[in-house]
């Protein structure tokens, strides 16, 4: 599966995510983007949208996108915070579908 992180993840938790060809939004130079914005860049080139954005379910229109979006809940983010949400981050990938938003937390 094809995941975008969010330019606010920490790049490193790409790293954990294995069995995915994971991307960042800065390596793609999609810095700076608006969610709407990532959101009609991603659905050309990813299956799956992760972000720490809690608001853009209620901010977007995901149901029109073409691509799942997963929001990881936690405290911040920091590696150290995100870590513990990659077994529940698998799950919900297995699960994805586009136009939908899943919600993990620890």
């Amino acid at each position: 599966m094809r995941l975008l992180l969010d330019e606010w993840i920490d790049w490193r938790l790409s790293r954990d995510i294995a069995g995915h060809d994971v991307k960042t939004a800065r390596q793609m130079g999609w810095t700076g983007a608006r969610n709407g914005e990532l959101l009609a860049l991603a659905a050309g080139a990813f299956d799956v949208f992760v972000t720490v954005d809690r608001n853009l379910s209620f901010q977007q229109n995901v149901e029109f996108h073409v691509v799942a979006v997963i929001v990881l809940r936690c405290r911040s983010n920091r590696l150290n915070d995100l870590r513990p949400l990659v077994p529940q981050l698998l799950t919900a990938l297995a699960a994805a579908t586009p136009g939908t938003v899943a919600f993990v937390s620890a």
